[in-house]
């Protein structure tokens, strides 16, 4: 998956950009972590508690320039890319997804396309 302007996961009808504003240290203050390549990322899991080690994942990894981004929802492993939007089954992964992808918002870090 290739770094893009705008960016959604799999299934979703929502586009996000990142913010003109945004800066490394905004980053950081939102969790992101710095990669060894220099990117930042950040992983969040979807589940309803966040001890439990079997649910979806957010990924989001903006490039070192912060001018580019990619996002995914994985399996727990981190290595496939999931629909949580096919059914009805994920809502609550859904509005987790929603919660975190405002409160980034709302924060100054994504603006939504």
């Amino acid at each position: 998956m290739a770094f893009e302007k705008t960016a959604t996961v799999l299934g979703a009808k929502t586009s996000y950009r990142l913010h003109p504003d945004a800066k490394r240290y905004t980053l950081r203050d939102n969790g992101f972590t710095e990669t060894n390549g220099g990117n930042y990322q950040l992983i969040r899991p979807l589940d309803a508690t966040p001890q439990s080690k079997e649910g979806f994942k957010l990924k989001i990894t903006v490039s070192k320039d912060i001018q580019t981004l990619k996002m995914s929802i994985t399996t727990a492993n981190g290595l496939k890319a999931v629909n949580i939007f096919k059914d009805d089954r994920q809502k609550m992964s859904q509005d987790k997804f929603y919660f975190l992808m405002d409160g980034m918002i709302s924060r100054g870090l994504f603006e939504k396309v």
